[in-house]
């Protein structure tokens, strides 16, 4: 008759099960610690710095008393409000660029004679610093958010169009002959053959047009004043409040941050289907 103490005991095993996902977190944030780590010895060389003497308050206050304002603009709500029109007007016109973009890129990778009118003008535009045309906006759309939407547009639909493009004439011809095969016409060739097989490229170019987004609407909040973080920030200068420049360059830092984050974290889900879902992330 075997001994109780020789049965198997099921203890071990729900160790190991318990063990799996305090391993799995502890490997995460060594992972996240690593990749943090370049942000992290700077943010203490800052400090650093600040608290040696070599620089006065005013030319470069400390990482702390940047968080400390940081804090302040939180509570007061100003920060939220700010950041709030802000991301407003970089993702409205980053909409708008997107919608404009994907269509007119379409458009000219099927219609000849769309391709011959728009080519030239997205082939000077693309490499020119679109932010030169503000004054004639401004003439055009006055003040407050139309002009600063439409620049935040007109920056980025630029990437868009170039990557529709790009992707549309990459897709493999075989897809497209075998869908007229299947009695597809051609819109449904479009909707359901070509622009699909596009869309990792129209995602890439997404991408690229988001931070162009950001960059854009804090661009111009700063040249046009008013609300915003760029129009914070300009303030902040005029007043030769030092903290308050630091402190919009941290809010901008981490708002870029966590778009870029989690625009690549939306191609990652949406493009489930593909093949680069399998293929290692650092997202």
């Amino acid at each position: 008759m075997a001994r109780l103490s020789d049965q198997p005991s099921a203890r071990p095993d729900a160790a190991v099960l318990l063990d799996r996902p305090i391993g799995g977190a502890l490997r995460a944030a060594g992972f996240v610690f690593t990749r943090g780590l370049g942000i992290i010895i700077l943010l203490v060389v800052w400090e650093a710095l600040a608290r040696s003497g070599m620089f006065t308050a005013f030319l470069l206050p400390t990482f702390s008393a940047t968080l400390e304002r940081i804090w302040n603009d939180a509570l007061s709500g100003e920060l939220l409000g700010n950041l709030g029109v802000t991301l407003y007007r970089a993702v409205a016109g980053f909409a708008i660029a997107t919608v404009l973009g994907i269509v007119l890129g379409t458009l000219m990778s099927r219609l000849g004679v769309i391709r011959w009118f728009f080519d030239p003008i997205i082939s000077v535009g693309f490499p020119m610093p679109k932010i030169a045309f503000l004054p004639i906006v401004i003439l055009w759309l006055g003040f407050y958010d139309v002009p600063k939407i439409s620049m935040v547009a007109i920056e980025a639909v630029f990437p868009v169009v170039t990557a529709t493009m790009i992707g549309i004439q990459g897709v493999e011809r075989e897809l497209i002959w075998s869908a007229r095969n299947m009695g597809a016409n051609g819109r449904e060739v479009v909707f359901h053959v070509v622009v699909p097989a596009a869309f990792p490229q129209i995602m890439t170019g997404l991408q690229v047009a988001l931070p162009i987004a950001l960059i854009v609407a804090i661009v111009t909040e700063m040249l046009m004043g008013g609300y915003g973080v760029g129009g914070a920030m300009i303030n902040a200068s005029r007043l030769a409040d030092s903290r308050g420049v630091f402190a919009g360059i941290v809010e901008i830092a981490v708002i870029g941050f966590f778009m870029v984050k989690g625009m690549a974290l939306l191609r990652r889900r949406m493009l489930l289907w593909h093949q680069e879902a399998l293929e290692p992330t650092t997202v």
